[in-house]
């Protein structure tokens, strides 16, 4: 990613360098203007249109007024947050690649959470949404009687960042103080309209049309695993396991723990429309460990194979089946892997220990809780946990097996009401047992359903549930990122279009349903942040202006003098605090950790 971002700064470079030269030269036509390497295209077109649709004031006047609503909302949101992140920045800096510098920039390919391939929607959302911006900013010109000097297009090199209107300088100033905050917000208000319209759009029939394939969606495969030495890849989904269908990672979760076999036959269908059946020789290898269990923190997202089990408790062992199944009768054994050996409490790794459960007075603080036994049933793993506590309920008194910081205790505890009906032991736990996860399969899977739910499959419309929705679309992009998801969505692009079918009102369209969507997903997700972006109460934004009207019309109330004194006042100390807050924002993460 730094390459790309050296490369699309050289590329800058030599675009200023060239346009420098053309301009001292007279080489540019007069409608072409450059600042550095900014470009300005500039017309008079368009004019005669703004006039005929300006013409019911009445009505534009009362949307405008409605659009002044919204963005005093949104100004006062985004200048709360700014605020807000910028301290965090200080006060617990966490660098991530969401403030990465090279991600404030909304590149496709520069920004990893933009990647190449959704290049052109993002470019047409973009142009899309300057078009509706700046047009909103003409119309209201017009409306409030005030002249346009030009209109135009703002080119970063050759992309488009930026479509302008420049109204003439003394017709404006002439313009009451709400015509100006009108002029000023119908910009935003666009933006947010067509963001709506196309959510509408994508919620509704677009989604409605899309489904997620049976199988198992294969996000990534891990290097040096039997899944990639059996040649299966990022894009498969895996439909069969020993002609057993499957329909989902739980799925193939339970079925390869209950086989024996070490070797499976596994049905793979590609993006293409192929199906393939590959044998997988099936090898145990860890996934993920807490540290501190091992000697080093292994994790199967390394690029590097991951660590092979070879026995347990003296035991070769190749499958899950295998490996539990030798837990069971040995709650303290030693495991053997390619690095070395280690020796494992084999049971319900307790992570947190919550204030209201009745192990939390007995049990020393950070200490290491591996809970082995509850009334009888012998704890392997997490779900072991969950399937014990779900025959109890609550005010039961169980006994309890665990080891604390590697020695052995009994507890006789009372289970307390929990999320569920079924007692509750008061604790979370690790996946895994011990501490670790083993697989023998070696796929990550990519979380379909959880990005055709959040977009609205299978769901009624409800105006709650589309405002959720909409603010969801935002943070999508960055799901993989924040946590919230396995991976980023970047749309439904290839070979991730494998994990879904198209059914429904479209389905006529074949595969451009997913183009459709991918259009109608970027250029609302654009259009959102655009408007968010210009309601930044700093000049030169459509926020600053508004707030500075704004503070005019409020500051010539009170009874105070020299009113243009403290308006300006004002206006720099929130424009300045929004720009140290959003280089906190940016920078501070990565000064101050």
């Amino acid at each position: 990613m730094v390459d790309t971002l050296w490369l699309a700064l050289g590329g800058l470079m030599f675009y200023w360098l060239v346009v420098t030269v053309a301009q001292q030269r007279g080489w540019l036509p007069d409608q072409v203007r450059a600042q550095g390497p900014i470009t300005t295209l500039h017309t008079q077109y368009g004019k005669v249109l703004l006039d005929r649709l300006s013409r019911p004031k009445r009505f534009w006047r009362a949307w405008g007024n409605f659009g002044v609503g919204i963005s005093l909302v949104v100004m006062v949101g985004v200048f709360l947050t700014m605020i807000s992140a910028g301290i965090q920045a200080v006060v617990s800096p966490q660098p991530s690649p969401v403030n990465d510098p090279q991600n404030v920039l909304v590149i496709p390919g520069v920004n990893e959470f933009l990647p190449l391939s959704v290049a052109p929607e993002i470019i047409f959302g973009l142009l899309v949404g300057l078009v509706v911006h700046e047009g909103g900013h003409g119309l209201f010109c017009r409306v409030g009687d005030i002249d346009i000097e030009s209109m135009g297009l703002a080119l970063l090199a050759i992309i488009p960042m930026g479509a302008f209107v420049e109204p003439e300088e003394k017709s404006r100033l002439e313009a009451d103080r709400g015509t100006q905050t009108r002029m000023f917000a119908a910009g935003v208000t666009n933006n947010f309209a067509l963001s709506i319209l196309v959510f509408v759009l994508l919620f509704g029939p677009v989604v409605g049309s899309i489904a997620v394939a049976p199988g198992v969606p294969v996000g990534d495969v891990v290097p040096g695993s039997p899944a990639a030495s059996a040649d299966i890849d990022r894009g498969d989904r895996v439909t069969a396991v020993n002609g057993q269908p499957i329909a989902n990672g739980s799925d193939l979760n339970r079925t390869l723990t209950e086989i024996e076999d070490q070797q499976v036959t596994v049905t793979v269908e590609d993006g293409e429309g192929g199906e393939a059946t590959k044998q997988v020789s099936r090898e145990l290898f860890l996934t993920r460990t807490v540290p501190g269990v091992v000697d080093e923190n292994t994790t199967a997202n390394e690029s590097d194979s991951p660590p092979h089990i070879r026995t347990v408790g003296g035991e070769s062992v190749s499958t899950r089946a295998e490996f539990y199944g030798t837990l069971e009768a040995n709650p303290v054994t030693t495991v053997t892997t390619d690095d070395g050996s280690f020796e494992l409490i084999a049971g319900a790794y307790v992570a947190e220990i919550n204030n209201d459960s009745s192990l939390a007075g007995d049990t020393p603080e950070d200490a290491e809780v591996i809970v082995t036994d509850i009334d009888g049933d012998r704890i392997v793993t997490d779900t072991d946990l969950r399937q014990s506590l779900s025959n109890t309920s609550p005010g039961q008194s169980v006994t309890v097996t665990a080891y604390v910081n590697g020695t052995e205790r009994q507890y006789n505890t009372t289970l307390t009401d929990g999320p569920d009906d079924h007692g509750y032991l008061g604790v979370n736990v690790q996946r895994g047992t011990g501490g670790i996860v083993v697989d023998d399969f070696g796929v990550f899977d990519y979380p379909a359903q959880q990005f055709l739910t959040v977009l609205g499959g299978d769901s009624s419309f409800s105006l709650q549930g589309f405002i959720s929705r909409s603010l969801s679309v935002l943070i999508l992009p960055l799901a993989g990122a924040l946590g919230l998801a396995p991976y980023n969505f970047a749309g439904f692009v290839a070979p991730f279009t494998n994990f879904y079918t198209v059914t429904g009102p479209l389905g006529f369209l074949g595969g451009g349903v997913f183009a459709l969507a991918n259009l109608l997903f970027w250029t609302g997700w654009i259009n959102i942040n655009l408007g968010f972006f210009n309601c930044v109460p700093a000049y030169p934004l459509d926020g600053g202006h508004i707030l500075r009207t704004s503070t005019e019309a409020i500051v010539s109330r009170l009874p105070v003098e020299n009113g243009r004194v403290v308006t300006r006042t004002v206006t720099t100390f929130i424009g300045l605090s929004m720009g140290v807050g959003l280089v906190l924002m940016v920078f501070g993460p990565r000064l101050f950790s």
